[in-house]
């Protein structure tokens, strides 16, 4: 099937690494349900992108409930599900590991890692059952699915267990023609990353803090273009995309 007539999903599209891979699917020909709580972000995005090339759903990743309305309109408005791009994130603020509150932690929890388990699920159960059979689901990993930064407990406890998600699901997808693969991502410029080059910059882990290289979320957009546009038979199970001058090789 060509990808003009392929149906993407991507949770958090509004911003970010979620916009540049929205942008990125539609200029290589996907249709792309974009997905996020903020519908002015979602339209902003879809007027960057193709006339006609985008939907916008307005869902709320941490409630079961929504993210089964968003499957059930993707299946009802296309009756079919080929990529599935697991985005959406957030973090929990900066404080000690002691100090880091049950609340904050289910937060992270729920939307990190619950959310990609649920849509998962459901995109599963479209892409097994249409024709042509199969379909691609990408997860949003990050450097923190391989060494965590200080006072990041609950964040990189939920990337490092998507890793987990993606070799499991990839694996139980192998009887339906799934390809299940993941992107890790390093210091992508977008809002969530502005603090790493403003002021002081971000905390190391010998306590100092610094002003860290970033790279243009393109790239990272582009990356997740290429594992969507591979054949069914071929799957990208984890790819790193990082700033180049980062301090995450060697010792910072």
């Amino acid at each position: 099937m060509s990808e003009a007539k392929k149906i993407a999903v991507v949770t958090g599209a509004g911003t970010g690494v979620g916009r540049a891979a929205s942008l990125a699917l539609m200029n290589i020909g996907f249709t792309v349900v974009l997905v996020g709580r903020r519908p002015d972000m979602l339209e902003e995005t879809a007027k960057l992108g193709p006339a006609g090339k985008s939907l916008c759903v307005t869902a709320d990743m941490t409630k079961p409930d929504s993210i089964a309305a968003l499957f059930d309109k993707v299946k009802a408005t296309y009756g079919r599900l080929d990529v599935l791009f697991n985005n959406a994130g957030m973090g929990a603020p900066p404080v000690n590991f002691e100090d880091l509150s049950l609340e904050q932690w289910q937060a992270v929890v729920n939307t990190n890692l619950t959310g990609p388990f649920l849509c998962t699920q459901h995109a599963f159960r479209i892409m097994k059952d249409q024709s042509p059979r199969g379909g691609r689901i990408i997860n949003n990993g990050s450097i923190s699915a391989h060494a965590p930064r200080p006072f990041s407990a609950a964040y990189t406890s939920t990337k490092h267990a998507i890793t987990g998600l993606t070799k499991a699901s990839n694996l139980d997808g192998r009887m339906y023609d799934i390809a299940v693969g993941q992107v890790d991502i390093g210091n992508a410029a977008t809002p969530m990353t502005d603090r790493m080059v403003n002021g002081p910059g971000v905390l190391q882990p010998d306590g100092t803090s610094k002003q860290e290289p970033r790279m243009d979320a393109k790239a990272v957009g582009d990356a997740v273009a290429y594992m969507a546009g591979l054949p069914l038979d071929a799957n990208v199970l984890t790819m790193t995309v990082m700033a180049t001058k980062m301090p995450f090789v060697g010792r910072g």
